[in-house]
C-alpha cells in the first residue's frame, strides 16, 4: 500500500513550499497564503495568451487554498538562465512582494532547480512554479491507492533534482576516529537515496496495478462492449455528466481537479446497447509532464476507448483554447486518432456561447449535465456514432439457420434483410469478432463502410 503523499509545505509560514524547501510538517491550512503570479511573454506569444494563462494559474492557486494578490508580466526573448526574469524585474518583483506582504511567488512556467534557488535568495520568500501548484492540488484530491501512488511518484520525480540541504544538514557525518575511514554520507545523499528507493517501490506498485488493470481490460474486451471515455478540460462537467447518466456518485465540485480517479459504469443506450462509460481526469494548459507520465496507466482507458466524449464548457472564457489544450494532451498520450464526439455542456449557463460552438463544430451536441437538457439527444447521437464505427457486412444466411439471424440482431445492427433463392441476404453492422466468427457466411468477403 502506498504511503501518504509527501506534503507540499514550505519554510515561509507553511503552505506551498514543500517543493521549495525541505520541511516535512503538515500543510498549514489555517490561513490562505498571499501569492504573486509571474508570467513571461516570449516572441512567439502575445500578452493576451500570457494573461489567459495567469487567469488559469489564479484558479489553480485558489483551488490549492491560497489567494493571488498581484501579478507581474515581462516580455523576454528567452528565459534568464539564472533567475528566469531579468535582474531589474526580479528587484521590481521583490519590492512588490514586500508591498503586498506576499508569502510565495508562483511562476507560470517551470523553473529549473538553480533558478528556483536563486529567486528565493533574491526575493526572500518561496518561489515555485505551476507544476508545484498542480502537484499540491493532486495531492489533496487523490483518494484511491492508485491515485495516491501516481501523485506521490510525480511529486518525487519533481522533487529529486530540487533536493538541497541547509547548514549542518550538509556536513559530513563522522567516518571513524580521526576520520581515518573517510567522510560519511551527506544528509543530501541520504535523502536522495531514500527518495529513489521510494520511487522504485511506487513504480513497482503501479506496474502491478497496471497488470491487474490489463487483465480487467482483456475481460472487458471479451465482453465485446463498446468503451466510451469522457474527456475534457478540468471543471467542464464530466463527472456531473457521468453521475446524471449512471448515478455513479462521483464527487462534483465547482473547482479544478475535483476528480482524479477514473470511474467506469455501464450505460444502456436508447437502442438497447450497453457500453462502458469512464470518467477521466481533467486536462489543462501546460499539464506537467510528470503527471502525464505518472497517470499513464489511468489514461490508457482513453487510448483504448472506441469513442471519446469530449465535454466542452460553453460558459468558459475561451472554450476554443480549452479544446486545443485537451487535443494536445490526447496527442501526447497517443489518443489523437481515437474518434471524438464533441458535447457542449452548460447551455443553461451560456446559451449564446453554446450556439456559437455548435456552429463552429458541426456534429457536436449541446446539453446541460446539471439539468438533463439535451442528454437524450446526446445519447441517440452517441449510439449512432458507435454503430457507425462498425463496418457494414453482407452475409448470406441459410433459411434453416434462424439462430444466426437471431445472433446478428443481438450482436450488431441489421440494416437490410432480403429473401433470395439461396437464403436471407443480410446487411448488418458488426464488430470484428462477429465478422470473424461468421466469415463463412460473408458474401465474397465483402465488408463496407
Amino acid at each position: 500500500m502506498p504511503e501518504p503523499t509527501s506534503p507540499i509545505v514550505g519554510d515561509h509560514r507553511g503552505g506551498f513550499g514543500a517543493f521549495a524547501g525541505e520541511s516535512s510538517g503538515l500543510i498549514d491550512r489555517t490561513f490562505r497564503e498571499r501569492i504573486v503570479l509571474v508570467g513571461v511573454t516570449f516572441p512567439q506569444e502575445d500578452e493576451f495568451d500570457t494573461e489567459r494563462h495567469l487567469d488559469e494559474l489564479a484558479l489553480l492557486v485558489d483551488t490549492a487554498g491560497a489567494d493571488s494578490v498581484a501579478r507581474v508580466i515581462q516580455r523576454r526573448h528567452a528565459p534568464d538562465p539564472a533567475t528566469y526574469l531579468g535582474s531589474g524585474k526580479v528587484e521590481e518583483l521583490r519590492e512588490l512582494c514586500v508591498s503586498v506582504d506576499a508569502d510565495t511567488v508562483v511562476f507560470d512556467d517551470e523553473l529549473s532547480p538553480a533558478q528556483q534557488r536563486n529567486l528565493e535568495k533574491l526575493l526572500g520568500r518561496s518561489a515555485i512554479d505551476r507544476t508545484a501548484v498542480i502537484l499540491d492540488i493532486f495531492g489533496q484530491n487523490a483518494h484511491s491507492l492508485e491515485g495516491k501512488a501516481q501523485v506521490e511518484l510525480a511529486q518525487i520525480r519533481y522533487r529529486l533534482p530540487r533536493l538541497r540541504g541547509k547548514g549542518k544538514q550538509l556536513s559530513r557525518q563522522g567516518g571513524g576516529i580521526g576520520a581515518r575511514q573517510g567522510g560519511g554520507e551527506t544528509q543530501l545523499e541520504v535523502d536522495r537515496r531514500r527518495l529513489l528507493r521510494r520511487m522504485h517501490k511506487l513504480e513497482g506498485d503501479l506496474r502491478e496495478i497496471a497488470r491487474v488493470r490489463d487483465t480487467q481490460a482483456k475481460s472487458r474486451q471479451r465482453s465485446r462492449l463498446h468503451r466510451v471515455a469522457i474527456v475534457g478540460y478540468t471543471n467542464a462537467g464530466k463527472s456531473t455528466l457521468l453521475n446524471h447518466l449512471t448515478n455513479a456518485g462521483v464527487l462534483v465540485e465547482d473547482r479544478l481537479f475535483a476528480t482524479l480517479d477514473a470511474t467506469t459504469r455501464r450505460l444502456q443506450l436508447p437502442g438497447g446497447e450497453t457500453v462502458l462509460l469512464t470518467d477521466t481526469v481533467g486536462f489543462i494548459t501546460k499539464l506537467p509532464t510528470q503527471l502525464v507520465e505518472a497517470f499513464k496507466s489511468t489514461l490508457e482507458v482513453v487510448v483504448d476507448a472506441d469513442l471519446l466524449v469530449h465535454v466542452i464548457d460553453a460558459s468558459a472564457s475561451d472554450p476554443e483554447s480549452n479544446i486545443e489544450a485537451v487535443d494536445r494532451v490526447l496527442n501526447e498520450i497517443g489518443a489523437a486518432d481515437v474518434p471524438q464526439m464533441l458535447v457542449v455542456n452548460k447551455i443553461d449557463s451560456d446559451p449564446d456561447g453554446a450556439k456559437g460552438l455548435l456552429s463552429d463544430y458541426p456534429g457536436s451536441v449541446a446539453i446541460s449535465a446539471r439539468t438533463g437538457e439535451g442528454v437524450d439527444d446526446m445519447l441517440r447521437t452517441l449510439a449512432d456514432r458507435l454503430r457507425g464505427l462498425s463496418a457494414i457486412t453482407e452475409l448470406l444466411v441459410p433459411f434453416d439457420r434462424g439462430d444466426l439471424l437471431a445472433a446478428l440482431h443481438r450482436e450488431g445492427e441489421v440494416l437490410v434483410e432480403t429473401a433470395t433463392d439461396e437464403g436471407m441476404l443480410v446487411r448488418a453492422r458488426l464488430d470484428e469478432v462477429s465478422v470473424s466468427r461468421l466469415h463463412e457466411f460473408v458474401v465474397s468477403g465483402q465488408t463496407l463502410q
